[in-house]
């Protein structure tokens, strides 16, 4: 591992026997204090994701989803993917739905049983050591007593308040005065607060089956959806193997679908095929090839992933080697292809972070609304934003992710994880709506080229366009003499702010600890002790 860092940054690598990472400092903080009371780090992970419920809500809320993989240590080392996506509810006018164009963003028609809830109750039962109740402390002080809004937060806050301003439930939490909070100031919501210690003294019972679960019915009863009570009691996550593909010395690991993984490990194995051994990934040639077999993975994911019980189409089918071997066949190294149905998803707004132990834990954990609030559903009196994961959902006929009652929609977001051989190396993700596979891609290619975890995040971005099968967008960093040399191949290019490229943690064993990385676009960082 080359230890320079190369790229413009704000962090360091933090190297250390116990690490959390992840987009906000008062959630990092959680997670540390977590292990230093003899937690592990599923109990590290959980104080953290509940804690960016109140400190990150532009990105995440007790109506999320969540997904997460688990590295338990011992001779045989085991990955544990955990997939707490909801479905739709069991009522819904799937027909009426699917008459339209496309799903819509916002509104009771785009939601789904949140799943993050039970995540979290199922990680601790099973992995963890501390108390459940002892996970919500900080989270619960901060929603009470306030906190400092972060500057990132802060300005995605103030970008989708207008969208949002017009729902009175949604104004009344988050709007306070009729306008978002400003960075560095402070932001309390006390019925949060009273909504996390019900569900920390029920373990999540009061969530699916209590008086919140009840208020969540009603409120949807009166304003006329389809979301009943025995919606959420029936609620079930589900344990599930990962799918992976090697490359070069490393495996990637990824959830199966509902979620997008599969994109990310066609896209890798298509490109083990086309780049021939050494691949320069800041040259345009190195761009070229990841952008074209990112294509290829977005063009087979959204031509066949939905819900597993609607695929017609198998994950081993998709990542056969040889059926990798023939897409890469067809890339032409001087020419960009027209995938028009490479088109990646709407972006999303999620928060992703990574926790590792002394024992040899490791944990790769993801929740989200979807988009920034969700579906701009508030809960009245429960500071319950719902997420608006229904809006992944298609409206096109005969496709397994066509929208229907009682069904799990498309996910964007996906947890990472990277062996070498049989062991765990390293924990990771990317968030940001289609921006995920992208990055995941991005950094298995550095990580593979030498880099270091924080260089690989810190490393300047490109996105495949979601409006234009020949758009390609890249961070300012990328050199002018890069963008001509895509552009010479056909490629349309934009430069874009960084808040277009998501953002990463991750923890990578070295020795016996971690290194652990954060990545600069995030109000977050990494810590260890």
């Amino acid at each position: 591992m080359n230890w320079d860092l190369p790229y413009p940054s704000r962090r360091q690598p933090v190297l250390a026997r116990n690490v959390v990472a992840t987009s906000q400092p008062l959630a990092v903080q959680a997670g540390i204090a977590a292990l230093e009371r003899g937690g592990n780090a599923v109990d590290a992970a959980l104080a953290a994701a509940i804690t960016l419920v109140v400190v990150e809500p532009t990105n995440n809320g007790l109506g999320s989803d969540a997904f997460a993989i688990i590295s338990t240590p011992g001779p045989s080392p085991r990955l544990h993917g955990i997939n707490a996506s909801g479905r739709s509810p069991a009522k819904l006018d799937a027909d009426r739905l699917a008459s339209a164009d496309k799903m819509p963003l916002l509104g009771w028609d785009a939601v789904t049983v949140p799943g993050a809830v039970a995540c979290w109750v199922d990680l601790s039962r099973r992995f963890g050591r501390l108390p459940f109740a002892d996970l919500f402390e900080r989270a619960i002080r901060y929603a009470r007593d306030g906190f400092a809004v972060s500057p990132v937060t802060a300005q995605l806050w103030a970008t989708v308040a207008p969208l949002y301003a017009s729902m009175p439930s949604f104004a009344a939490a988050f709007l306070p005065g009729g306008r978002s909070p400003q960075a560095g100031e402070t932001f309390r919501l006390p019925e949060l607060a009273t909504s996390l210690e019900r569900i920390a003294q029920s373990e999540g019972e009061d969530f699916y089956r209590g008086d919140l679960a009840a208020s969540i019915a009603k409120h949807a009863t009166s304003e006329g959806a389809a979301l009943v009570m025995s919606d959420l009691e029936s609620h079930a996550l589900e344990e599930v193997d990962t799918i992976s593909t090697p490359f070069r010395d490393h495996t990637l690991h990824e959830l199966p679908p509902n979620g997008q993984g599969l994109a990310a490990l066609i896209a890798l194995g298509v490109l083990d095929h086309a780049s021939d051994g050494a691949l320069d990934p800041d040259s345009a040639e190195g761009i070229h090839l990841q952008i074209e077999a990112m294509k290829i993975g977005f063009a087979e994911v959204h031509a066949h992933l939905g819900d597993p019980e609607n695929m017609r189409v198998t994950c081993a089918e998709l990542l056969a080697d040889d059926y990798l071997r023939r897409q890469a066949s067809g890339i032409d190294r001087d020419r960009a292809s027209n995938h028009s149905s490479a088109i990646a998803p709407r972006g999303g707004d999620t928060v992703y972070l990574t926790a590792a132990d002394a024992d040899g834990m490791m944990v790769s954990f993801i929740q989200s609304n979807y988009f920034s609030f969700g579906s701009g559903i508030v809960v009245p009196g429960t500071g319950i934003s719902l997420q608006n994961r229904g809006a992944g959902f298609t409206t096109g006929a005969d496709h397994p992710n066509r929208v229907a009652a009682g069904k799990r929609p498309f996910h964007t977001i996906i947890p990472a994880f990277v062996t070498t051989g049989s062991e765990p190396l390293m924990s990771f993700g990317v968030m940001g709506g289609a921006m995920q596979p992208q990055g995941h891609l991005q950094v298995m290619v550095r990580m593979a080229a030498g880099s270091g975890p924080q260089a690989a995040l810190d490393a300047p971005r490109w996105q495949v366009s979601e409006d234009d099968p020949l758009g390609v967008a890249v961070e300012a960093a990328v050199p002018d003499a890069v963008v001509a040399g895509l552009e010479r191949r056909g490629h349309r290019m934009r430069r874009l702010g960084p808040e277009w490229f998501g953002g990463g943690q991750a923890a990578l064993r070295h020795g016996d600890g971690y290194v652990a990385a954060s990545d600069p676009r995030k109000d977050g960082h990494a810590a260890g002790f």
